[in-house]
């Protein structure tokens, strides 16, 4: 028996195993980096050990620490979750020299599958359909596009597409960086890239005594770089196609019978639309996407990992099929600026219609899988996934417009995130028609799905309400005299000013005069205030229906939540600062990170859209280009240096800036 469980991982994984583990009884052990000290997963625990320093090669990649840190804790096994080390089969191999019991597979499977180069040689002798490697020395002009792979790896990490030989070099160069960063290992490859392609996988589950399932499939073809974005169970393409269900399950069985698998595993295809598929790899772990899955069968599969790491024998019929599950990764991100990771604090992450968190729901509902809380902070160190919302209905559109409303009425508080884009996803006709495949973002236009939710004049109404919530809060702070509130007068009000910024639409100006008969706001005749108080207003307009706007302010950052959709403003101090300005042309930093490559020289000529230099920031490479074309003027870093967000980059003078 499992008394005590170390997760090797943090966050979101480690909260949802430690889940699975209090319900069966099983004590829970969290080690975490100094950048994780206030995380929940810590607080959850019984027992935590710190891992000294920041980044993943300082802690989570440190499998010796990891080992010793059970050790001295008195766990008796450990759970790798997803990432960092889930897929290394020395870890594993350690874990179990260590006298520790390993959740996990074989380690001759995790290494067979390990490289997906020599991975598919096999599947390739087993039976299974696979697309060809291609060595990169040998990819010609007639082999376009390629997709560049890390052989270690998974998640998007060390994914290149390559359209032109003239860049195959440096995408290689730079895929192999992002390998060695998040898997430790630079090894790459190429195969032949498909661009509508639909991305289906089946989960598998594999005890010690010869049962394996296939026990469902997933799609998660909604990606971004590679990464998935949306996932859901079953599939709209298996569900379409006659007999390719069967056939994908005789595919993942014959997988991982031909590797003596054991455990809970992926085996991921990609498919066009008139279901023939090919085998992508084998993930030899959980899957992030994993609650669809339970959600469609009734199963914990956590639990199941466990038992199964115990010896004990799966049932001889697996569960069948039920309704409909959709997954959303909830990031910290902003989509609509070649999707930059963000960094900070969390004030407020309340996703309503929540009937459960880390658990199958029995019935029609939501379900919130995070690694974050009020309060958390977000850092430049690991993936940006906030949180994993999934839905479950009994029919595929109950549960896309059950998670849409969910999602657009959650109050997310403090960063920017890929919110608007998903739920405009989850609505998009394409979408509701099962018309997926790993294009669609190109076929829909990434500007359009990543456009706000709210109108420019519902977001101007909700602007209103923000100046009237801080109004009242001004009057409630300020009190003189005989209780008269601060600015009391008996004679006409001058129009009173507040301005706000918005992301999106520029600077919103407010001016309204407190009357007699009631606030007038300049530019929304006919507006009736019903109710002004620092935390939400009540609002009518002429002919319209009577609103409420929930209004919260975090220093200069206001959140306004209402049924109309969600608006985040930055307000705007009366007098600006001239030190505070920027000079024209001055590349920003868009996070904080670390620079990893310069692109150019000072006194260099560049043209517009011409990279200057590279970020590193949450596992993955970013390019800082030039805004226009004209003059590198400035370079105020270094590779290696480590800048902050907002810091001047670089400055790039043109015609119109000198």
């Amino acid at each position: 028996m499992i008394s005590s469980v170390l997760v090797a991982n943090r966050g979101e994984i480690a909260r949802r195993v430690f889940a699975t583990c209090r319900r069966m009884g099983i004590g829970t052990v969290a080690v975490f980096s100094d950048a994780d000290a206030n995380s929940p997963h810590v607080a959850e625990a019984d027992a935590a050990i710190r891992l000294p320093g920041n980044t993943p090669a300082e802690t989570y990649l440190r499998g010796e620490l990891i080992i010793a840190a059970a050790k001295a804790a008195g766990a008796d096994a450990i759970h790798p979750g997803y990432g960092f080390l889930s897929e290394n089969a020395d870890f594993a191999k350690s874990v179990l020299d260590a006298g520790l019991t390993w959740i996990g597979p074989p380690v001759k499977a995790i290494e067979q599958m390990g490289s997906k180069v020599e991975s598919k040689k096999m599947m390739d002798a087993a039976g299974v359909p696979v697309l060809a490697e291609l060595d990169p020395a040998e990819v010609t002009e007639s082999m376009l596009p390629v997709l560049i792979k890390a052989s270690a790896g998974g998640g998007g990490r060390g994914m290149r597409v390559v359209r032109s030989l003239d860049q195959l070099e440096d995408e290689i160069a730079g895929a192999k960086r992002e390998a060695q960063s998040a898997f430790g290992d630079p090894t790459v490859f190429c195969e032949r890239y498909l661009e509508t392609g639909r991305h289906i996988e089946v989960q598998v589950m594999a005890d010690t005594h010869g049962t394996v399932w296939a026990v469902g499939e997933r799609e998660c073809s909604i990606q971004r770089r590679h990464q998935k974005v949306v996932e859901e169970a079953p599939s709209p393409l298996v569900e379409r196609v006659d007999g390719m269900r069967e056939r994908l399950f005789h595919a993942a069985r014959l997988a991982a019978e031909a590797i003596g698998y054991e455990g809970a595993g992926t085996v991921e295809f990609l498919a066009d639309e008139k279901g023939d598929f090919f085998f992508l790899e084998m993930n030899t772990r959980l899957q992030v996407e994993h609650p669809v899955t339970e959600q469609t069968t009734g199963l914990d599969l956590v639990r199941l990992q466990l038992q199964v790491a115990a010896g004990k024998a799966l049932p001889a019929e697996q569960p069948a099929l039920r309704g409909h599950s959709i997954e959303v990764r909830l990031y910290a991100e902003d989509p609509a600026h070649e999707w930059q990771p963000q960094s900070g604090t969390i004030h407020k992450i309340e996703i309503p219609q929540t009937t459960g968190e880390f658990t199958v729901l029995e019935n029609a509902g939501v379900r919130l899988d995070t690694g974050v809380v009020d309060g958390s902070v977000v850092g430049v160190h690991y993936d940006p996934m906030l949180a994993k919302v999934i839905s479950y209905a009994d029919t595929r559109d109950e549960a896309a417009h059950l998670l849409a409303s969910a999602l657009q009425r959650a109050k997310i508080h403090g960063l920017v995130t890929n919110r608007d884009l998903l739920v405009r996803v989850l609505r998009h006709d394409a979408f509701l028609a099962g018309d997926t495949d790993t294009a669609f973002f190109a076929t829909h236009g990434l500007d359009t799905l990543s456009a706000p939710l709210v109108s420019d004049a519902d977001e101007a109404l909700s602007v209103v309400a923000a100046a009237l919530a801080e109004s009242a809060a001004n009057r409630r702070a300020a009190r003189v005299g005989a209780g008269l509130p601060s600015g009391w007068r008996n004679l006409p009000a001058q129009p009173q000013l507040k301005s706000y910024e918005s992301r999106t639409s520029g600077t919103h100006d407010v001016r309204y005069r407190v009357t007699r008969s009631g606030v007038v706001v300049e530019g929304h005749d006919g507006l009736t205030v019903v109710e002004a108080t620092p935390t939400h207003v009540v609002m009518t307009e002429p002919n319209g229906p009577q609103r409420r706007f929930e209004v919260a302010r975090y220093g200069d950052l206001v959140c306004i939540d209402s049924a109309l959709g969600p608006v985040t403003v930055r307000r705007l101090p009366r007098f600006i600062d001239p030190s505070a300005q920027v000079a024209a042309g001055s590349l920003l930093a868009p996070m904080p990170g670390s620079v990893i490559r310069l692109g150019a020289e000072v006194g260099a000529e560049v043209t517009a859209g011409q990279p200057i230099l590279w970020l590193e920031a949450m596992k993955m490479e970013h390019k800082i280009v030039a805004p226009a074309a004209g003059v590198l003027t400035e370079l105020n870093v270094t590779v290696g240096q480590q800048v902050e967000v907002g810091a001047v980059l670089a400055v790039v003078e043109n015609e119109e800036s000198k």
